[in-house]
């Protein structure tokens, strides 16, 4: 997506450790004329697998699965990071390891906001390893629902898991697909 490359080029970050800094237009401060965009073309790629459903995980995917749910006019659920005393005692989970931060979360959802006859669509801000999507992915099969999808805002498409989910026959777009050279320089690939 042209926008989205723009701004990456000319404001985002790279740091050590294949790490791409965005929070001054994705996933912090958030840019409303990029946000409408991402919308309208997430809606353009997946409309005809016809999602009832968009996933995200908490909390940078969230207004990106926003933006994608008032687009296609369907609703949207985020997978919680920690459980609190009004959540349903019967859920969804699985493990998610975070490259970003460094760490194991038990991701959850409420059994009642995924039915078995749901199209879902998952949504995020990052694919690096993959570990995020295919915990959705579980989360998914596991209330008995169809993955028809996977939008992604940034793919760091030299960290392999958009590699492994198209290898497993998902439906993958990335919005832009990004490899961060060692002298700092950030070059985009196409999408598969």
């Amino acid at each position: 997506m042209e926008l989205l490359e723009r701004m990456i080029r000319e404001r985002g970050e790279t740091r050590p450790g294949g790490i791409l800094k965005v929070d001054g237009f994705l996933n912090h401060r958030l840019d409303y004329e990029l946000y409408r965009e991402i919308g309208a073309e997430f809606k353009r790629l997946f409309e005809s697998a016809e999602p009832t459903l968009i996933l995200t995980i908490e909390a940078s995917g969230i207004a990106l699965a926003m933006t994608a749910s008032l687009s296609l006019g369907i609703p949207m659920v985020f997978a919680k990071k920690s459980k609190t005393k009004n959540l349903d005692p019967d859920l969804l989970h699985a493990s998610v390891v975070s490259f970003t931060h460094g760490g194991t979360s038990d991701v959850i959802v409420s059994k009642r906001y995924i039915a078995p006859t749901d199209r879902v669509l998952i949504i995020d801000d990052f694919l690096a390893t993959g570990e995020a999507s295919f915990g959705l992915i579980s989360i998914v099969e596991q209330a008995g629902a169809k993955v028809v999808g996977i939008g992604i805002a940034i793919e760091k498409a030299f960290q392999g898991g958009g590699e492994k989910l198209r290898a497993a026959g998902y439906d993958l777009h990335s919005l832009a697909r990004v490899k961060l050279e060692d002298d700092g320089s950030i070059d985009f690939l196409p999408d598969e």
